[in-house]
């Protein structure tokens, strides 16, 4: 996800999400399209939201009625999780139902921390 392609401005995700040597911008390599929304949370410095109003991962997939509460891009927030995890940014990435679907990404403390040394210099 880099940061061109997600319309707000987060240093911890450029850095987190940006270019991987050989593919490109994660995002874009995933899913071929911008995220729709990158939003940081008011309250909690270590929560970041994407949304994405229509994934593509529940594009193709029938849920039966009685699943309606399920959705599938938790799929994707498994993705993200282990992208983040892998590139030395832990943080727990869930799924939820609003305004479409949002990933809700919690950074531990010790990227926010990280980050704030890294400001400084």
């Amino acid at each position: 996800m880099d940061a061109r392609f997600t319309r707000g401005k987060s240093p911890i995700l450029e850095r987190a999400l940006g270019r991987p040597r050989t593919e490109g911008p994660v995002w874009r390599a995933l899913f071929g399209k911008e995220a729709d929304k990158l939003e940081q949370a008011n309250d909690d410095d270590k929560t970041y939201y994407v949304i994405e109003k229509e994934p593509l991962v529940n594009t193709y997939i029938s849920v039966p009625k009685e699943n309606s509460t399920l959705n599938c891009a938790a799929f994707t927030a498994g993705l993200v999780e282990a992208v983040l995890t892998a590139s030395g940014f832990p943080a727990k990435v869930t799924a939820h139902w609003h305004k479409g679907t949002t990933l809700m990404i919690k950074f531990e403390e010790a990227v926010i921390a990280r980050d704030k040394s890294l400001e400084g210099r």
